[in-house]
């Protein structure tokens, strides 16, 4: 008889308990619960002022937390070594600083702080900078100075790459070229990656699952498709009745409507449409509970597992 051996699950790459924060009287983070997960692109949504920077900083070592526990690559980041921070990458809101490095130079130069490193031509490559290489830094676009932070981010080979509202600022062409760069590190070079950004679009597109940080605290945390099911969002179903009128009705159950309509129906239904809640209608519902100064939490949020 074989016998069968079980695995422990293996450890959340983030892990972070009753996290809270204060400043003085104000608190700004009142009892983060986090888990992320290798391999994965997480999400941290909120509003300006809802403490994205606040939980990133906690989770980089960079700033001491009043409360809680917290965990990223098995160490304490308060506690965290030369050794820990070089499996960590960082890509920060903004970074101006070596404007008259060129590219490929402060790349390099950069590397040598590592034991292993990415090479630097082949890094520009996969960033899509090789024509820019011997280019002034100051002379690059947004888009293109924002996929510098990334390369100079991962140039060490980091496990999990933090990017702190990385497109603020950017015009449609250069968030798109980003996203697919943040894609393509994350499924062809297995880094974990933990975004923050208040930009719906941006997290609906890249995430594998969201947090939803609200007032200090996670309000919701799933996929985008569990979210707006757990928002308990109405959908709409729209059609044009036999008289010609337009005909609206917001419902928990789309099916049933739909499938009433045709049994009730001699021909076909003009203009059916059905509309499904969507992420910004989860967030619109998170941030109004916040609005209304209610601390209720929705199933499963307790903990962003």
């Amino acid at each position: 008889m074989t016998q069968q051996i079980e695995h422990a699950p293996a450890q959340p790459v983030i892990q972070a308990r009753d996290v809270t924060m204060a400043y003085g009287d104000t608190s700004v983070l009142r009892g983060i619960d986090l888990d992320v997960h290798r391999g994965e692109v997480f999400a941290l949504l909120g509003p300006n002022g809802a403490g994205k920077t606040t939980t990133v900083e906690i989770l980089e070592g960079f700033r001491q937390r009043s409360g809680g526990e917290v965990r990223v690559l098995g160490v304490d980041p308060e506690r965290g070594d030369d050794a820990w921070r070089g499996r960590i990458g960082l890509v920060l809101q903004s970074w101006r600083d070596h404007p008259r490095w060129r590219v490929c130079e402060l790349l390099t130069h950069f590397a040598t702080y590592y034991s292993d490193p990415r090479d630097p031509a082949g890094l520009l490559a996969l960033v899509g900078l090789t024509d820019q290489a011997d280019q002034q830094v100051n002379r690059l676009s947004g888009g293109q100075r924002r996929r510098l932070d990334v390369a100079l981010g991962i140039v060490g080979r980091p496990e999990l790459l933090f990017l702190d509202e990385p497109t603020t600022g950017f015009d449609p062409q250069a968030r798109h070229e980003f996203h697919l760069l943040v894609e393509r590190l994350a499924r062809d070079e297995g880094v974990t990656v933990l975004l923050t950004t208040h930009d719906l679009v941006e997290a609906e597109r890249l995430a594998d699952r969201i947090a939803m940080l609200v007032g200090g605290r996670i309000r919701a945390c799933g996929t985008p498709a569990e979210l707006a099911r757990r928002a308990a969002a109405q959908a709409e179903v729209r059609w044009t009745a036999d008289d010609g009128t337009s005909r609206r009705v917001r419902t928990e159950d789309p099916s049933r409507l739909v499938w009433d309509l045709h049994q009730d129906a001699v021909g076909p239904i003009a203009d059916l449409e059905v509309r499904r809640p969507t992420l910004e209608d989860t967030y619109l519902h998170m941030v109004h509970w916040q609005d209304d100064g209610t601390d209720a939490v929705m199933d499963g949020e307790a903990r962003a597992a």
